[in-house]
């Protein structure tokens, strides 16, 4: 069993890398062949991978209530088996019917072994201060893409792309999953496992230790106006962040940048989503989460006018500044519901904070391209005002006020 802070930190890093570089940046690899050997057009494995984010949404709240009262190690593993399931079914798909019922699997396994799985793991385990941990996830889980998208084409390449979903599998058997049995259980005394201070049902609670009580938000109407506007945060940014996943070198090209120039613009997100993260262990360490996504809600939209205005000279601005706010936002999804509501229900309440995310992870893809097919580059100024919205609804937050 893992004992130290660090090692749970990189196992859940690493499960998260694994986890999202199998899913989420599957299709831009794999989506033509799976497409031409299943006998279906391009757009409806785009489709069937959309269903799967939004039927994960589903699952959110119940893998949180679990994690809540039993820790995140038995609900971890069960993912890895769900995700390997899925990706050996999308390895034997072979046509619509097939297709869509692997999505399912993996979009039932996504529900429950993304991010907020993780970050509620490590809430469970060290309560208020989980924040660096959640930090340090995302600074591994950021590298999904950087490590996804050349181990996928490589797995192709040698083994067909059924071959990488099969291989895909084995590393979430013989990786993912060993390090998640791994994981230190909770203690019975950890005490959070209280039901959500928003009035979310938890499981049977224990007292929490002393400290470990949360934060509560003062602010006007309460506990449910935050939740609401933090739901609208996150969801609005992140369909900002998986419309220009899916679409980016064509967004850049409709700007006015070469094809060529477009790709290595567009591998600068990565980096620029990690350097960020960086930055939370630095400069930014003891700032203010509010403030932090409130800088981070902006970047989108400031990357956007550089781009439209200045042309596609400024397109590496536009490529930092995003990844850099995306990259930010993420601890915020993860920060910001445990600085205002504490520890106590924290899995169950990010799993609902996130229902109206994965239902606009879902749409994003193709929403963004029917505007995109319609008015090009400008469609992304409708992506700015989306961000700058997500921007006033994180100024009508005020800081939470502690309780003793």
């Amino acid at each position: 069993m893992i004992v130290d802070r660090r090692v749970v930190i990189a196992a859940l890093g690493t499960g998260q890398l694994l986890a999202w570089g199998s899913t989420f940046y599957l299709p831009a690899v794999l989506a033509e062949p799976i497409a031409r050997d299943t006998g279906v057009a391009v757009p409806t494995v785009f489709l069937a991978f959309s269903v799967a984010m939004g039927g994960s949404a589903l699952v959110g709240p119940w893998a949180g209530r679990t994690i809540d009262r039993w820790g995140g190690r038995p609900v971890l593993i069960a993912t890895n088996l769900l995700f390997a399931a899925g990706l050996v079914a999308l390895a034997a798909a072979s046509g619509p019917v097939s297709l869509f019922l692997a999505w399912g699997l993996i979009g039932l396994a996504m529900g429950a072994g993304l991010y907020e799985a993780a970050f509620a793991t490590v809430v469970r385990l060290y309560g208020s201060g989980a924040r660096d941990a959640i930090t340090g996830i995302t600074l591994l889980g950021g590298f999904a893409s950087t490590v996804g998208w050349p181990l996928s084409a490589w797995m192709a390449a040698e083994w067909g792309w059924r071959g990488a979903c099969v291989g895909w599998a084995v590393l979430h058997l013989g990786v993912a999953l060993p390090l998640h049995a791994a994981l230190p259980r909770p203690s019975a005394a950890g005490g959070d496992v209280a039901p959500a201070a928003d009035g979310g049902t938890g499981g049977a609670s224990a007292p929490p230790p002393e400290g470990a009580a949360g934060a509560v938000a003062d602010v006007p109407g309460g506990a449910g106006r935050t939740m609401a506007l933090l739901a609208f945060v996150f969801a609005a940014t992140w369909f900002i962040t998986t419309a220009i996943a899916a679409h980016g070198p064509r967004v850049l090209q409709a700007a006015g940048t070469g094809a060529a120039a477009a790709l290595a613009v567009g591998a600068l997100i990565g980096p620029a989503q990690v350097l960020a993260r960086l930055m939370q262990f630095g400069p930014l360490r003891r700032a203010d989460p509010l403030g932090v996504a409130r800088l981070a809600a902006l970047g989108h939209p400031i990357g956007v006018a550089a781009l439209l205005v200045a042309g596609p000279a400024l397109a590496p601005v536009f490529a930092v500044l995003h990844g850099a706010g995306g990259g930010l936002m993420t601890i915020a999804r993860g920060a910001l519901p445990l600085l205002y509501f504490g520890p106590i229900g924290y899995g169950e309440r990010q799993g609902r904070l996130m229902l109206p995310t994965r239902i606009a992870q879902a749409l994003a893809p193709y929403l963004s391209g029917l505007a995109l097919e319609r008015w090009g580059a400008a469609a992304l100024w409708g992506s700015a005002l989306l961000g700058l919205s997500a921007w006033l609804a994180l100024r009508a937050l005020r800081g939470p006020a502690r309780q003793a």
